[in-house]
């Protein structure tokens, strides 16, 4: 279970360009924990034999076709050399997720809840609602 994503100041606050960023760690996460699937496919004794010793995989089409599968693709964190990483405007992480943050506001949009999930968290959060006023804390005020 990752949770927590997004806060700031012991939980106390939500920051927008961090709930980004921790998304993408999650994703990542995700990714790693998926495991690594092991079929003759993905195993590619064939393309190790053709190899060899010595070689490189890197202009094989066994290559293309997987590594995007198997690598983490972020969308966040700039893994480019330092030179095109200025060439590009030098953006720290913070921009980035800020930047990110005011696209997904500026363009998300999401779909209804189907109106029997709608109905449900509305009755969980009706009876919550009376559960608190039932037992929420007493104020005490002190007699001056």
């Amino acid at each position: 279970m990752i949770y927590g994503l997004g806060m700031i100041e012991l939980g106390m606050t939500l920051d927008f360009g961090q709930l980004v960023v921790d998304n993408e760690i999650a994703k990542m996460v995700r990714k790693v924990v998926g495991g690594i699937r092991v079929t003759d496919e993905t195993l590619a004794v064939d393309v190790i034999r053709k190899v060899g010793a010595g070689g490189h995989f890197l202009l094989e089409e066994h290559t293309f076709k997987h590594m995007k599968n198997v690598q983490s693709q972020s969308q966040l964190f700039d893994r480019n050399p330092r030179e095109h990483w200025v060439e590009s405007g030098s953006k720290d992480l913070a921009t980035r997720a800020r930047e990110q943050v005011r696209y997904i506001l500026e363009n998300h949009k999401p779909e209804p809840l189907p109106a029997e999930v709608s109905k449900q968290l509305r009755q969980i959060i009706e009876t919550a609602e009376v559960e608190w006023e039932i037992h929420k804390p007493k104020v005490r005020r002190r007699r001056t």
